[in-house]
């Protein structure tokens, strides 16, 4: 499993309490681009509309910009590909109060790009000094032994 992207910030600002896998539905030079390390999911999120899965605000850039359509845009939204059982499920959870489904990562499988999607509730401005508090603390123990 080779990681393409990463989507560190949504780590830090959502615990995540589950985690799904999904297929992405990209055009070829989006694929080429994707493989080269050009994906960039900070700031993105999936919603459900009409009963499919979509990521919004991820951002592909063009694999040959000069060669580009004139119409291609990096930033569109592309299709999340899940079945229908996991579709209905992340719905009914997405409908309780403060969750949120966010691309955490990017990655190969068997030579198919698929999105790393997780359930997440915002943390707030306490809960992410503690997590700080606490990574620097399991720093200083490691560093120590």
């Amino acid at each position: 499993m080779k990681l393409l992207s990463e989507n560190r910030r949504a780590r830090f600002d959502y615990e995540i309490s589950e985690t799904h896998e999904a297929g992405i539905e990209l055009l070829g030079q989006e694929v080429k681009s994707v493989k080269n390390g050009r994906l960039n999911l900070a700031g993105s999120y999936a919603v459900i509309r009409n009963g499919e899965a979509w990521l919004l605000n991820s951002d592909i850039p063009a694999y040959q910009p000069k060669n580009a359509p004139v119409d291609y845009d990096s930033k569109r939204s592309r299709r999340l590909l899940l079945h229908e059982s996991e579709i209905k499920n992340l719905t009914g959870k997405l409908h309780e109060k403060g969750l949120n489904l966010l691309p955490l990562e990017a990655h190969l499988k068997k030579g198919f790009i698929k999105i790393t999607l997780g359930l997440g509730k915002s943390r707030k401005k306490s809960d992410k000094r503690e997590f700080l508090k606490k990574r620097a603390h399991e720093r200083e123990i490691q560093r120590g032994e």
